[in-house]
């Protein structure tokens, strides 16, 4: 099999994990606050990825300035799209935020033509919109009208978009491993500053929340899976595959949330929602399959994809 069909199976790994720690986290939340969570889960992650950096560098630091830039802008971008989303929760709903979330499945491929000027393939576009019809049903359905949090958290989804392209162009330039732990450090320091600024991060102190039961789970699988291994994973499949597919794999990540909220806590979809994550999942399929030479994508890409503009 190629080496596309592995790096692709591995963002769907990443997407089952992160969905599947999706309700952990939220337990662990009520013992930590949200951005202080999230300083100690990178930072753990961060010092996991340093030691094997260090072993496979046999404990030398080879890397220079201008290997560890990227990294820096990767880890800035993540923190923004954490911060913002967590910052848009306190004044939205968890189903509108995890909608508008998953709305950078369709500003990939916009932003990256508008950047480097690719022209995304006719099924692509159709695969994006397909998860995002699905993403709406899933999420959005029958909720209330724009806030506040909204304009927040579409911040958080251009934070996560940029990430996703800023991979796919430096991941051929900088060692992997490297540029995972520069970024996965650079959001724990600037997820620390933040939680000393707006958040009661002194809570960390207290015996009762950071070694509580519920608390030392969710940062052992947070970090160890959902971070140091989802985001190496990440950052390697992109040099293999385009950053729109990387949007539409990642958009099963709610779809395996709701899966895994049924297992967990009994909590059911409604109709729309069971369509939703159907449209999902054949958003992925469609931007998987060899149809480029039929027909009718053939002439939609003569049509409006050829054109000089």
């Amino acid at each position: 099999m190629s080496k596309r069909f592995w790096a692709e199976f591995g963002l769907l790994l990443v997407a089952f994990i992160w969905g599947t720690t999706f309700v952990v986290v939220q337990n662990a939340i009520e013992f930590l606050p949200p951005l202080t969570f999230n300083a100690v889960r990178f930072f753990i992650a961060g010092i996991i990825l340093f030691i094997i950096y260090l072993l496979q560098e046999k404990g030398k630091i080879t890397a220079t300035g201008r290997q560890l830039l990227p990294g820096i802008l990767l880890g800035i971008c993540l923190f923004v799209g954490y911060a913002f989303q967590t910052m848009g929760l306190m004044y939205t709903t968890p189903s509108k935020a995890g909608f508008i979330t998953g709305l950078s499945v369709v500003m990939v491929p916009l932003l990256t033509f508008l950047i480097y000027k690719n022209h995304p393939t006719p099924k692509t576009i159709m695969g994006s919109i397909g998860a995002a019809l699905g993403l709406y049903l899933l999420a959005a359905k029958n909720s209330t009208g724009l806030s506040i949090g909204d304009g927040l958290v579409l911040i958080c989804a251009f934070g996560f978009a940029f990430h996703i392209i800023l991979t796919d162009h430096v991941t051929k330039k900088v060692p992997v491993l490297l540029l995972t732990t520069v970024q996965i450090f650079t959001v724990a320091l600037l997820c620390a500053i933040s939680a000393i600024v707006f958040e009661n991060w002194k809570v960390v102190l207290q015996s009762s929340h950071i070694f509580s039961n519920t608390t030392i789970m969710a940062i052992i699988i947070t970090a160890v899976l959902g971070t140091a291994f989802a985001f190496f994973m990440q950052m390697n499949a992109q040099r293999f595959t385009s950053p729109t597919r990387v949007g539409i794999i990642l958009t099963m990540e709610p779809v395996f949330a709701a899966i895994t909220s049924f297992i967990t806590i009994n909590e059911r979809l409604s109709f729309y929602g069971i369509i939703g994550c159907i449209l999902i999942f054949f958003g992925m399929i469609i931007s998987e399959l060899p149809i480029e030479k039929t027909i009718p994508f053939s002439f939609l890409k003569k049509r409006f994809l050829d054109r000089k503009l």
